[in-house]
């Protein structure tokens, strides 16, 4: 049996639609001058009463992953409600599944979001994600600019 497996190449600042629904819309650009084999996909498209949303992911990196340290940025309504910086791979002793992995090699994997832990209220959230192949934040691998539109409160 043979599958199909479609890798997009995105052109920067055209938004690419992952999802509507009663209660949540959410699309991505990278925001960013580059344009990336990339392909991700999130289920369910519901913020209500999610423990966990599954995620699917498909990238072609274009620089080796031995490091890979991710800032996380989020705004609710225009004002900055989150800063988080994670190293995902260090070069040693690395648990997930990117870390790694050599420029032009395929990327694909599914992981869960655990989304109870957040009760978003509604409004419009931008969440900027980039990621660096490097200790300095000078090798910049990836930056994705999602937009999340909560359409009603979850209380």
């Amino acid at each position: 049996m043979f599958g199909i497996l479609f890798f997009i190449l995105f052109t920067p600042g055209v938004s690419e639609f992952l999802c509507s629904s009663s209660d949540l819309e959410m699309s991505y650009t990278f925001c960013d001058s580059a344009a990336y084999s990339f392909m991700f996909n999130l289920t369910p498209c519901s913020i209500m009463n999610q423990p966990v949303w599954k995620a699917s992911l498909t990238w072609i990196p274009t620089s080796d992953i031995s490091i890979l340290n991710i800032i996380f940025k989020v705004w609710y309504d225009g004002a900055k409600a989150l800063y988080w910086k994670e190293a995902l791979c260090s070069g040693v002793d690395d648990e997930y599944a990117v870390c790694g992995m050599l420029k032009g090699e395929t990327i694909a994997t599914t992981f869960d979001i655990k989304g109870a832990r957040t009760k978003f209220p509604k409004g419009n959230y931008n969440i900027i994600l980039q990621g660096f192949s490097d200790d300095f934040e000078n090798n910049m691998v990836i930056c994705l600019n999602f937009t999340m539109i909560v359409k009603q409160d979850p209380f």
